[in-house]
């Protein structure tokens, strides 16, 4: 089965559904609340997950996996970690892997969300075509930025996401699907 690392798991729906798959899922978040409930949720859905509690300011991959994903975590990385913790998923990448991951870009006419942490504020938000750019040497088959509405903090508001799906290619031409 493909070997998948799921960054910043919390309460492990995305780690589940790819055990649900019949991937051999690795899932980590920093919160032992948050971990609690998908040992849990992964239990009732009759699936192994190996579940660790880490931090993303700390951790780095020792092993190789297939998929790395991570949806709504790497924001709090602040712009001087960003390449760096880049580098090390593509280095932990197997060949033909897959890199799956978002992240919220700033924009000059959106203002910040009004349920922003302090820890995000002090990160600061990427910039539009950052995430690609650590990537750019990869096949992308979804690179894509978009603003939608959130309610999230009660309060309606806007994000921009990034998002890229981008596959580590070895030897010959890169061609298009």
């Amino acid at each position: 089965p493909y070997r998948v690392l799921d960054i910043g798991c919390g309460e492990g729906k995305d780690a589940v559904f790819f055990a649900r798959c019949g991937y051999a899922v690795t899932a980590f978040d920093k919160s032992w609340e948050g971990l609690e409930k998908a040992k849990r949720l992964a239990e009732h859905n009759k699936v192994d997950v190996r579940f660790f509690e880490a931090d993303i300011f700390d951790y780095r991959p020792e092993t190789e996996y297939d998929i790395i994903f991570s949806s709504g975590v790497l924001h709090f990385l602040s712009a001087d970690m960003r390449e760096e913790f880049c580098k090390s998923l593509k280095a932990h990448t197997a060949d033909n892997g897959i890199n799956a991951m978002n992240v919220f870009v700033g924009k000059p006419f959106m203002s910040p969300a009004p349920d922003l942490t302090e820890e995000e504020e002090r990160a600061g938000l990427w910039h539009s075509g950052e995430l690609s750019g650590y990537y750019h040497d990869w096949f992308f088959h979804i690179c894509k930025e978009e603003i939608f509405d959130c309610s999230s903090g009660g309060t309606a508001h806007k994000h921009c996401m990034d998002t890229l799906v981008a596959q580590k290619r070895t030897g010959g031409n890169i061609t298009h699907a």
